[in-house]
């Protein structure tokens, strides 16, 4: 590589590192980019230049390949193996907190949604970087039925290994039957509509109410 075309490197990598730390202190710029599909791979690649490493060892899911295997809480406190657990289901995982405005205001859409599918559609599950007594106390008291898991929010949460590339919340992910990962999402769903679209887009024929 010469070095005028490692300089436009240089300054490309440094713009795009700029652009993703702005998104941390403009919250809705990050938004209105997370609405569109282009706006989703512009808002996860600028994530990504700002993300910190994982720890070693620490396993992160990549879009057509399998999920890692990984351990999570019920809300009762069973451990449970992911995402062995929903094999056989395509599941839309949605990462979420109770001290989130965008997660909170989306979870009655993802309970119409979940509600919708039945024993035999999609399955929704919700995985809460909380404290599990707050998340127990939401959950029954905004009667959100699907089921949910619980983690520490840290450097290698179900978020990161669900390849979360910076930690926003909400965060969602299609896995297919067969385990693999078939799209992300950063940001809240606009409406039932969207979420209904973002999963036709990626899910096999047939598995959607």
């Amino acid at each position: 590589m010469g070095s005028g075309a490692k300089v436009v490197l240089v300054a490309l990598l440094a713009a795009l590192a700029g652009a993703a730390a702005s998104l941390y202190f403009e919250p809705r710029i990050a938004l209105r980019l997370a609405g569109t599909e282009t706006g989703q791979r512009v808002l996860q690649a600028l994530y990504r230049v700002q993300a910190p490493p994982a720890p070693a060892g620490t396993p992160r899911a990549q879009v057509g390949a399998p999920v890692p295997a990984f351990r999570l809480a019920t809300l009762d406190g069973r451990a449970t193996a992911l995402p062995a657990a929903w094999a056989g289901r395509t599941v839309l995982v949605n990462l979420w907190a109770t001290w989130c405005p965008p997660c909170l205001k989306e979870l009655p859409e993802l309970q119409a949604y979940a509600r919708a599918q039945g024993h035999d559609g999609v399955l929704v599950a919700g995985i809460a970087l909380d404290e599990p007594a707050a998340v127990r106390a939401f959950v029954q008291a905004h009667a959100i039925e699907y089921p949910q898991w619980v983690d520490t929010p840290g450097p290698a949460d179900a978020g990161v290994i669900l390849g979360n590339p910076a930690g926003m919340l909400p965060y969602s992910v299609l896995i297919g039957p067969d385990g693999r990962l078939l799209r992300t999402r950063l940001g809240p769903f606009r409406d039932g509509e969207d979420i209904r679209a973002w999963v036709t887009a990626a899910a096999p024929p047939g598995t959607q109410r």
